[in-house]
Formats: C-alpha cells, sequence, structure tokens
C-alpha cells in the first residue's frame, strides 16, 4: 500500500511536471510570436519611412530641377511662373509612387525684408532698409507703438553691428550679460531668424503670431541681398515699400502683376499701375529677380510624413546652391 502511494504521488508529481513545461513552452512561443510580430511592423515601418524620406527628397530635387528650369527661360521672376504654383507641382506626384506622394511648395526669400541688411558695412544704419522695417513694424496688425519700434531697430542694429556701444535705446553686451541667464551679444549677421527672440524688445507673441494674424518671422529672412522682389512679395511687405502705399494701392499692385499680358521685367512697373503716379519707391529696395529660395518637401505615405526643408542660391540655370538643410 505504501509502494502505491509513493506510485501515485510520482505520477501526479509527473503530471504537474508536465503541465507546467507545457504552459512555460506556449508562455516562451506566444513571447517568440509577439517579438517576430514586432520586429516585422518595426521593419516595416523602417522601410515605410526611409521611402517615405525618399519622396521628400524626390520631391527636393523636383524644386531643384523648376528653378533651373525657370533661369533658363525667364530673367524675371513671378508667382505667374511654375516654381510658384505648389499644387500644380504636387498634384501629379501620386503617379511617381505606388503608395504615396509629395507635397512641394517653393518660397521666394527675395519678397521678404532681409533683416541683416539693416546694418550696413561700416555698422551704421541702412537708411532704406530702416525705413523699410519701420514701416513694416508700423503695421496695425503688430501692435507696437512708436517707441517700441523704435527701441526694437536699435535693438536688432546693436545685435548685428560689429561694435560694442549701444545704439540709444538698444542693447549690446552688459544687458545681455545682467538677464538670468546671461549670453552674449552676436554682433555679426543673424545666421537663423530665431536670433531674433534673443534681443532685447522681440516677444515669442511678435516673433510667431497666431493662427490668424502671422507675426513678422513669416516676413523675414536672413539670406539675400537686401532688395524686394515686388513680383513675389506679399501684400504686407508691399504696403511697407513706401509712406504712400496703403491697402487699396497694394491690392491694384497685386491686380496688375496677376495679369499675363503685363510686363514685369521692370521692377519699377509699379508705375504703371492706376492711383500710383505720386508713389515713389526707393530703387535699390526693389528688384524684379530672385535669387534665394526656400524649398519645402513633405513626403506622405498613409499617415507617415517625411519633410525636407532646404535654402538654395541659384546663381545661373547650372548652379544652385544649397545653403541650409533640414529633415523632419
Amino acid at each position: 500500500m505504501k509502494g502505491r502511494n509513493v506510485l501515485t504521488d510520482n505520477r501526479g508529481f509527473a503530471l504537474i511536471l508536465t503541465v507546467l513545461m507545457v504552459s512555460l513552452m506556449v508562455v516562451l512561443t506566444l513571447h517568440f510570436s509577439r517579438s517576430v510580430r514586432s520586429a516585422l511592423f518595426a521593419s516595416a515601418n523602417l522601410k515605410d519611412g526611409v521611402r517615405t524620406g525618399y519622396m521628400a527628397r524626390s520631391g527636393f530635387n523636383c524644386g531643384l530641377a523648376l528653378l533651373s528650369e525657370d533661369a533658363a527661360f525667364s530673367e524675371s521672376d513671378s508667382l505667374l511662373e511654375p516654381w510658384a504654383d505648389s499644387k500644380r507641382l504636387s498634384a501629379y506626384s501620386d503617379t511617381l509612387f505606388e503608395n504615396g506622394r509629395f507635397e512641394l511648395e517653393i518660397v521666394d526669400l527675395t519678397g521678404k525684408i532681409q533683416i541683416n541688411k539693416l546694418v550696413d558695412s561700416d555698422g551704421n544704419f541702412d537708411e532704406p532698409q530702416k525705413g523699410l522695417l519701420e514701416r513694416f513694424l508700423r503695421l496695425d496688425r503688430f501692435g507696437l507703438d512708436a517707441d517700441a519700434r523704435r527701441n526694437l531697430i536699435d535693438a536688432i542694429k546693436d545685435w548685428i553691428d560689429p561694435d560694442h556701444e549701444p545704439t540709444r535705446f538698444g542693447a549690446e553686451k552688459g544687458y545681455y550679460q545682467s538677464l538670468d541667464p546671461p549670453y552674449g551679444c552676436k554682433n555679426g549677421p543673424m545666421e537663423a531668424l530665431g536670433e531674433l527672440l534673443a534681443i532685447k524688445g522681440m516677444s515669442p507673441d511678435l516673433f510667431y503670431g497666431t493662427p490668424e494674424d502671422p507675426g513678422i518671422s513669416n516676413y523675414l529672412t536672413v539670406r539675400g541681398e537686401g532688395r524686394i522682389n515686388v513680383n513675389t512679395a506679399d501684400p504686407l511687405i508691399l504696403k511697407a515699400l513706401a509712406e504712400e502705399m496703403d491697402a487699396s494701392l497694394v491690392e491694384e499692385m497685386i491686380q496688375y502683376r496677376r495679369d499675363e499680358d503685363n510686363d514685369l521685367h521692370d521692377p519699377e512697373w509699379y508705375k504703371k499701375v492706376p492711383g500710383m503716379g505720386h508713389v515713389a519707391i526707393e530703387p535699390s529696395l526693389i528688384t524684379s529677380t530672385s535669387r534665394y529660395f526656400e524649398i519645402r518637401s513633405t513626403g506622405i505615405s498613409g499617415s507617415l510624413k517625411k519633410r525636407v526643408w532646404g535654402t538654395v542660391r541659384r546663381e545661373d540655370p547650372k548652379r544652385i546652391d544649397i545653403l541650409g538643410w533640414k529633415i523632419e
């Protein structure tokens, strides 16, 4: 009887051990299966991410080609040219890929205010550029009073000019070193617009704006020669070109440059616009050709997106230099 109990106990122990081993094998199998699936999903996501990234790069290269072709056939630049029609540029991209497309936008930086040109080569104010920036900041949407405008312009000059002497109510090293945390004054040209946020008198609200009213960063650039392309400039920039400009004259200019029958090669075409005979825009402020552009390309595959942004300088049809490059 005692032997039978032992045998019975051994059989029970073997059964329990077998159940445990089977359970462990099931757990290991499930874990392995989950790991395999995760690896497969990760591999697929990586593959899709790489493919979507190449879609974005393809869009960027398409932008380079369009700018090169444009320079070969046109001596001026306007919003009537193919490079400026972002919807048309992107419309046919889905025919190039099986499951994806790109969205392409080319922005003319020559249609913006080149903030570094506020200061001339001697470290003094460039008066035409100063007047342009003052009239721009005077626009109602920015809500700056006269003192705030003057102080901000002085502070921007001090950030850019090479000396260490404050300009009236501007700011140099002493002011920035007194902050918490302290930092230095650039005393040189800005390399990125974000530097404006470090300057005395600049606020995030003024810089970024709101969805309804974009901030000043949307109308400024650190690239270019300082001339505004009147064929591509935003209405707010056009309004800042001369004291005599108002909303109605800006609208007349926009309507004129939309007409394909009008010749826009000479930047002083604005004198032909009805009602603008009394307007005198400083010649050194305007042009009809552009060399600096920003190309923005987004690759899209399902819910996946990859972005490529680049700033370029177009020297001629055969040479376009990439000045900056960012991948998101």
